[in-house]
């Protein structure tokens, strides 16, 4: 029997890349090419790694302490060298075979690995540097032809705009004439050559000592790669990252027509008809409308989650976390970091956000019963989510509830965006959450009926982005109650008016974005955010007589308390029999007989919840 790479590099833990390498290499023993595809005998024992998947040259396969992890590390060498690095040199020959594109756009969501991976790109391509070490015994290691002509061969320019940032246009482009100032530091020597136009010199000059006028700064990175080029004599590979950071913050701040003019027009004068252009590499979250900023750009192509071209090389593959977790000793948590990290379908991958994997890992280290956590949300505000809920209506009310209850939704999704009209449109809502990484494509094989045309099947891709929409949800709902009318809920409440409280329940339920999946929890959370904030003191889950009561609320002003015992009930017929349920858990628990000699009035309810739906009983 003969299997192909691809179940082979299933039964190894690795990748196909990795496995076809070592066909050619003749490292597999009996394996051969059938019409050009390699089968490998069924029997055939896995060689041994040889590889650097971790900073260092091994010979064993065989579980060792890992090394460092490099969290907040984007610079390549120090990643390679120094912390565990997972072998994503690969990306390099997808690059140069694969594409005869001078512009490649690349757009991921945040976290995973666009900047390490265009500092790799700098590293191997840049002509200032000998870097052999840093690839050695990597997967591009084994593509000879490639290293030979490619290696440290060509002037690279690298800038990233990631922290091009500010709260005014001028605060914001200042910080963009720091970032160019920076890069022409870096590259001051460029002065001193015979072989630079004095005309590019004083360019140059001023956009060293950021006193750059703004048409200096449209046409920095152009002269910038002219100069290089004059003294190399080679054409120059450019690598962007992050290129939409600068437009996404001026449309937040709001100058976002005065930004875009000024990178429209970097990205204009250095991608278009450029002739000391060898190829560029463009990275962002989003692929903003070519119209909007590559306007004219020749020969481009984008790459993004829906295609299937690259997604392996950025975000970890099943294969990448179980050779992590092998050699880190921790595979009895692959089940939680599965549910927690994975989920995200990019083209025909399934892939882990690298982030929170090595986040996690982290504090494993230092707490092994540590549980996962959301350390995605610590990287941003999530405003986009909040905006969302903010926007939403019945309809958007209906899907996200769907979507927290585990289920999928079908959506236009529409790739190509600009930030002024982000939030213009339902359809442009669902897509930047989807383009960003808070939802992802469902799998085909598990979609159960006819996807309607041109939609997506869309679905919350793991727990981590499910804790983040109900906490924002949670948030959410905290600050509406503050606006919405209670007066008549609480006026029912003291008077003992229990079916008035189940009228005015009905309505503020109505009102809210169900998360939890109608869990006993999530009506917990509901009941006690609307007394919340309205003058009252709220417990939730304290221990009081033999027992843990749901909610109470406590009127000290006026001598009163009120009492609420919570049942979720499965059908709309038994919400009667969980009050009833509820009022004798009360009585049999004794609830309230620590208060009998604080409180003057004392109101015990039994409430069920249905859905959408509760029904109120008041204790006699």
């Amino acid at each position: 029997m003969m299997m192909t790479c691809k179940e082979k590099a299933v039964e190894w833990s690795l990748s196909i890349r990795s496995v076809n390498s070592l066909c050619k290499q003749g490292k597999i023993k009996g394996a051969m090419k059938v019409k050009g595809i390699w089968k490998i005998p069924d029997d055939a024992e896995k060689p041994i790694d040889g590889r650097i998947t971790s900073g260092e040259y091994t010979t064993s396969m065989e579980p060792k302490v890992l090394k460092a992890l490099p969290i907040g590390i984007s610079d390549y060498a120090r990643a390679q060298s120094q912390y565990y690095y997972v072998d994503k040199t690969g990306l390099i020959s997808e690059l140069l075979k694969k594409s005869t594109a001078n512009v490649t756009l690349i757009t991921r969501p945040r976290r995973f690995g666009k900047t390490l991976a265009m500092s790799m790109l700098e590293h191997f391509f840049d002509i200032r540097h000998d870097n052999h070490s840093l690839f050695q015994d990597l997967e591009i290691s084994h593509e000879s032809a490639i290293c030979q002509t490619w290696m440290n061969q060509r002037p690279t320019l690298f800038i990233t705009f990631k922290d091009v940032d500010g709260i005014t246009f001028d605060s914001a482009f200042d910080m963009l004439k720091f970032v160019i100032s920076q890069i022409c530091i870096e590259y001051s020597y460029l002065e001193q050559s015979d072989a630079v136009s004095d005309a590019y010199k004083e360019i140059f000059k001023r956009l060293k000592n950021q006193t750059a006028s703004a048409t200096d700064v449209k046409g920095s990175i152009l002269i910038l790669m002219k100069m290089m080029q004059a003294y190399y004599g080679k054409t120059v590979i450019l690598l962007l990252d992050e290129y939409d950071v600068p437009v996404a913050k001026a449309s937040s701040n709001g100058y976002y027509q005065e930004m875009l003019e000024i990178m429209k027009a970097m990205m204009s004068t250095s991608l278009k008809d450029n002739s000391s252009l060898c190829f560029a590499v463009v990275t962002g979250c989003l692929k903003i409308a070519k119209e909007s900023i590559f306007t004219g750009t020749n020969n481009f192509v984008s790459d993004t989650i829906t295609d299937s071209r690259l997604n392996e090389y950025f975000g970890f593959t099943q294969n990448d976390v179980n050779q992590i977790l092998k050699e880190s000793n921790t595979a009895e948590y692959s089940d939680e970091i599965k549910a927690w990290y994975d989920g995200y379908h990019f083209g025909c991958f399934d892939v882990y956000c690298p982030w929170d994997v090595m986040n996690y890992l982290r504090d494993l280290q230092h707490n092994p019963s540590m549980k996962p956590e959301s350390y995605w949300k610590n990287t941003s505000d999530n405003a986009i989510i909040r905006s969302f809920i903010d926007y939403a209506g019945s309809s958007i009310t209906m899907k996200l509830e769907k979507l927290l209850s585990g289920g999928y939704i079908f959506q236009k999704i529409e790739e190509n965006l600009t930030y002024d009209y982000l939030h213009s449109s339902e359809d442009n809502l669902w897509s930047i959450l989807y383009l960003t990484g808070y939802l992802t494509r469902v799998r085909e094989m598990d979609i159960q009926e006819t996807i309607p045309d041109g939609t997506t099947a869309l679905m919350i891709p793991n727990r981590e982005i499910k804790d983040i929409f109900e906490s924002t949800i949670i948030k959410w709902f905290n600050e509406s109650t503050k606006h919405w009318n209670r007066t008549e809920l609480f006026h029912a409440v003291w008077d003992g008016n229990s079916d008035r409280m189940t009228d005015e329940m009905n309505k503020l339920l109505r009102k809210t974005i169900s998360y939890h999946d109608y869990r006993e929890d999530f009506y917990h959370a509901f009941l006690a955010g609307i007394f919340t904030g309205a003058g009252y003191v709220v417990e939730s889950n304290k221990e009081h007589g033999e027992g843990r009561s749901d909610v109470i609320v406590y009127d000290s002003e006026n001598g009163q308390l009120a009492l609420f015992e919570v049942k979720y009930s499965s059908t709309l017929d038994q919400m009667k029999q969980s009050c009833q349920k509820a009022l004798a858990q009360i009585d049999e628990k004794m609830y309230a007989k620590e208060f009998e000699d604080s409180y003057d009035k004392i109101l015990c309810y039994g409430i069920a919840f249905f859905k959408k739906r509760c029904l109120v009983y008041l204790k006699d």
